[in-house]
C-alpha cells in the first residue's frame, strides 16, 4: 500500500509540475487563466463534495473569512506564478519557487511561535544566493525572476496559514472554500477596476486547456494529496512536492526547445537550490527522530 501511495504521490508532483507547462500553452494573460481556472476548479470541488461525496458544506461565518483570506493568497500565488511565466519563461518561475523554504523559515515560527531553525535560514540563504545569481546571468528574464519571488511569497503566505485551517472542517471543504473564495475576490477586484469585461477575450482552444487544469491539475490532486496522507509521512510529502521545479524544468526543456534553454549557471544553481532543500528535508527528519 506504501508503495502504491508513493506512485501516486509522484504522480500528483508530476501533475503539479505540469500546470507550468500548460501556463505557458494557454494563449490568454495571466488574469484570466487564474479566474477561470479558479471558477473551474471550485465548480467542480462542489460537484463533487455534494453529489459525489454527499458532504455537507456548512462552515461558521469566522472559518470562512479565514478561508477567503487564505483563498486570495492562492489567487495571487497563482497570478504571479503564471505572469512569470508569461514575460519569461517555465524554468525561471519554477526555479524562484524554491523561494519558499527561505520565507517558509522566517514565517513559519513567527505563526506557530516556535524558535527559528539556523539550518533552515542557511539552506535559505544558500537558495538566495542561487536566485541572485540566476538574476544576474539571466538578466533578461528581470521581470519573471520579480514575479516569480513574490509567487513564492504569496505561496508561502497560502500554505503556511492553510497549515492552522487543518482539523476545522474536512479537508475537501477547506480547498473548496478557499478557491471559491480566492475567484470571487478575484471577480470584485476585476469588476472595479473595470478588467471583468476582458474576460470574455478567451477561445474555445484556451477554454479546453483551462478546464483540464482545473479539474486533472488542480481540484484532483489537491483531493488526492489529502488521501495519501492517511499511507505516507508529511515529510515525505514535502520532500518529494520539492521535485515539481525538477519535473516540470525537465518537461520544459524537451516540450518548448530553444526557448526554455538556460546558461549552465542557471541549471547549476537550480541543482544547488533543490539539493538544500532535500538535504534541509534530512535533517528535519533526523531531528524529528531524536526527538522521539
Amino acid at each position: 500500500m506504501k508503495q502504491q501511495a508513493l506512485f501516486r504521490l509522484h504522480f500528483i508532483v508530476f501533475l503539479w509540475g505540469f500546470t507550468a507547462i500548460l501556463g505557458k500553452l494557454i494563449t490568454s494573460s495571466a488574469p484570466v487563466l487564474v479566474f477561470y481556472r479558479m471558477l473551474f476548479a471550485a465548480l467542480f470541488l462542489y460537484l463533487y463534495l455534494r453529489i459525489f461525496k454527499k458532504e455537507s458544506i456548512k462552515i461558521s461565518k469566522k472559518l470562512f473569512f479565514q478561508l477567503a483570506g487564505i483563498g486570495f493568497a492562492m489567487a495571487l500565488h497563482w497570478y504571479c506564478f503564471f505572469y512569470s511565466i508569461k514575460v519569461s519563461n517555465v524554468s525561471i518561475a519554477l526555479s524562484c519557487l524554491s523561494l519558499s523554504t527561505l520565507f517558509a523559515s522566517i514565517m513559519e515560527p513567527i505563526i506557530f511561535k516556535r524558535k527559528i531553525d539556523l539550518t533552515e535560514v542557511i539552506m535559505g540563504t544558500v537558495i538566495v544566493a542561487c536566485i541572485l545569481l540566476i538574476f544576474k546571468t539571466e538578466f533578461q528574464y528581470k521581470e519573471g525572476i520579480f514575479y516569480g519571488i513574490l509567487c513564492a511569497v504569496f505561496g508561502t503566505i497560502f500554505s503556511v496559514f492553510n497549515g492552522k485551517m487543518f482539523g476545522k472542517t474536512s479537508s475537501g471543504n477547506i480547498i473548496f472554500y478557499e478557491i471559491f473564495s480566492g475567484w470571487f475576490i478575484l471577480m470584485i477586484i476585476y469588476l472595479v477596476t473595470g478588467q471583468f469585461f476582458t474576460l470574455n477575450e478567451i477561445n474555445l482552444r484556451d477554454i479546453a486547456l483551462i478546464v483540464l487544469l482545473a479539474s486533472g491539475f488542480t481540484a484532483f490532486p489537491m483531493l488526492e494529496s489529502v488521501k495519501l496522507m492517511k499511507y505516507i509521512s508529511p515529510f515525505t510529502l514535502i520532500l518529494t512536492v520539492n521535485l515539481e521545479p525538477v519535473y516540470g524544468i525537465i518537461l520544459a526543456f524537451f516540450i518548448f526547445g530553444e526557448s526554455e534553454h538556460m546558461s549552465s549557471v542557471f541549471y547549476v544553481a537550480s541543482l544547488v537550490m533543490i539539493l538544500a532543500i532535500v538535504v534541509n528535508g534530512f535533517i528535519k527528519a533526523k531531528k524529528q527522530k531524536q526527538l522521539k
